[in-house]
């Protein structure tokens, strides 16, 4: 009898981390945690009027070790002794400056509390003067350097926000040696590394968020960086030129962390991703088929085969990378920045005074108050899908853009506002959240169409993720916008479980990730059907929304 063999994923969210254990044989979920970043639930190191949000590299370690050493425990020591590999996915682009040793700098103690020594979360867009340089600069060049991220650098990602905090912080700019993406980072540390030149770097973050193609050899050359600014003289060299797709081992968990999470000391750690990427494998990506995953933003995945979109470049969107979502294929990504948060955002909104209210009401215990506080939290969202759900629709319904954080794609502009027009004293909180779901569905809409337009077909989509899992109107919506079925992931930790498939690839279980997600796969709980009735309103009110944005961008 074959020996069963376990692999971990790890998923490093906005919020929190989480590790699932499963069978690499099957995919079955053995155990899972997650575990909140306290610094980052305390609000710590974020200004979110300065659009500054930083996360600490020690909140990572803690949840790292916390939750996969819940999961050992849960599953007892005959399943530890058989765990194979761990695979990691983070967000993206969260890169954090490092010394020579690939350390943190706010690890080191002179830097624990400066926010510019931390990981530059991905939401963080204080580098948008800087990315409008790297957009400028690249137009006087020969060779088009953006024309695999869809031709436009965005403040989301890896050069912008170095060369950001190289010119805000001084202290920073003489100690960082390199600069590294969370989802390389956690791997270097995990096999006990020291060396920030031995640091293997992935091709999805490369490709998608740092100007690395084989078209060009690897990455721009010195003299791109250097004539933008002198301040990035030299870090490009410090990269490497050689890049990894994630069925590729790491190496192996160094003796210190082994014995921190009380695994064997060969077990395989695989080469990081960004979580999107890691959570279409998951939720079983096919060939052109958008893979959506929605969470506080969404990223939309698809693969293609070489020869099938040959010299294709679709304008606009995140960067289309060989290997970055399955090796051997042309991954292509896009995406919204604000999903979820704008619902969170519309949610705080009306709770906060609400909440305030009741926290200093004495007209009931303490107790009552706090059951009441977490009542109202938990049902406002459900309570407010299921009255817009019974809304009758209207073309003069008011009407918004999803652009609350800024515009990601197509044709990323962070500096956007969200804007909405049409409202009257009859619009109340339920009207109000019906527009900000239709804007967040025709956010996803104008993607869509973007792809079509370049070329590139969309035969369906995939829904995985916590908003596709839990809102059944949101969901409804989306089909009825984009007029096509949504196909919903079973699993609640698709990003995790993507992880734990490249794991298990990458610890030999495996040939190709391929197999591992046919393998391993959990398959689909049910489909949304777009309802004929509604397509056609939706059709009208989309040509509204692209009306309302041409006029926010010229204004």
């Amino acid at each position: 009898m074959t020996k069963k063999a376990y692999v971990i994923g790890v998923d490093f969210g906005t919020d929190s981390v989480r590790s699932i254990l499963v069978d690499s044989s099957n995919g079955k979920e053995i155990s899972s945690s997650v575990f909140y970043y306290t610094r980052w639930e305390k609000g710590k190191f974020c200004n979110p009027s300065k659009n500054q949000f930083r996360q600490h590299p020690q909140d990572y370690i803690d949840g790292l070790e916390y939750t996969i050493r819940l999961c050992i425990e849960t599953a007892g020591p005959s399943i530890a002794s058989a765990v194979k590999a761990i695979g990691v996915d983070t967000t993206g682009s969260s890169p954090v400056a490092v010394d020579s040793k690939g350390q943190p700098l706010a690890l080191l103690k002179e830097f624990e509390d400066n926010p510019n020594a931390m990981f530059v979360l991905w939401k963080d867009h204080t580098a948008v003067a800087e990315a409008a340089a790297i957009n400028e600069h690249a137009t006087k060049f020969p060779i088009n350097y953006l024309k695999f991220v869809g031709g436009i650098y965005s403040s989301e990602w890896f050069w912008a926000k170095l060369l950001h905090i190289l010119k805000v912080d001084e202290a920073v700019r003489k100690a960082c040696y390199t600069w590294v993406e969370h989802c390389d980072w956690i791997p270097f540390l995990l096999t006990g590394q020291t060396d920030a030149n031995l640091l293997k770097r992935s091709v999805c973050a490369a490709g998608h968020k740092g100007l690395w193609s084989l078209n060009f050899e690897g990455y721009p050359p010195n003299d791109f960086f250097a004539s933008l600014d002198n301040l990035l003289d030299g870090h490009v060299d410090k990269l490497g030129k050689e890049v990894f797709t994630s069925d590729k081992s790491a190496g192996t968990l160094s003796p210190e962390w082994a014995d921190k999470l009380g695994l064997p000391i060969d077990t395989v750690v695989a080469i990081g991703a960004f979580d999107a990427h890691m959570g279409a494998v998951g939720g079983q990506i096919e060939p052109f088929h958008l893979s959506k995953v929605m969470g506080t933003s969404t990223c939309d995945m698809l693969v293609a085969p070489k020869d099938s979109i040959q010299d294709t470049l679709v304008k606009g969107i995140c960067g289309q990378v060989d290997g970055s979502i399955i090796p051997g294929m042309i991954g292509l990504e896009a995406g919204q920045s604000a999903f979820g948060d704008s619902y969170a955002w519309l949610k705080k909104m009306i709770l906060t005074p609400v909440l305030d209210i009741l926290a200093k009401t004495k007209n009931t215990d303490q107790e009552t108050i706090v059951k009441l506080s977490e009542e109202l939290s938990e049902q406002l969202l459900v309570e407010l899908s299921k009255k817009a759900n019974e809304l009758t629709l209207s073309l003069t319904d008011p009407i918004a853009t999803d652009w609350l954080n800024g515009r990601r794609t197509p044709d990323a502009n962070q500096l956007l506002k969200s804007g909405v027009i049409g409202l009257n004293l009859s619009t109340d909180a339920v009207m109000l959240f019906k527009t900000i779901v239709e804007s967040t569905c025709f956010g996803a809409k104008a993607i869509v169409d973007r792809f079509k337009e370049e070329g590139v077909p969309i035969k369906g989509l995939i829904g995985l993720g916590g908003v596709a899992k839990k809102s059944s109107y949101i969901m409804q919506v989306m089909s009825d916008v984009m007029n096509m079925p949504i196909r919903i992931h079973k699993s609640e930790q698709t990003c995790a479980l993507g992880a734990a498939m490249f794991a298990a690839t990458a610890a030999g279980k495996y040939e190709k990730v391929d197999d591992a997600m046919i393998a391993m796969g959990q398959g689909f709980e049910l489909t949304y059907h777009p309802n004929p009735t509604r397509t056609a309103y939706y059709t009208k009110r989309m040509e509204l929304y692209k009306k309302l944005g041409a006029f926010i961008e010229l204004n």
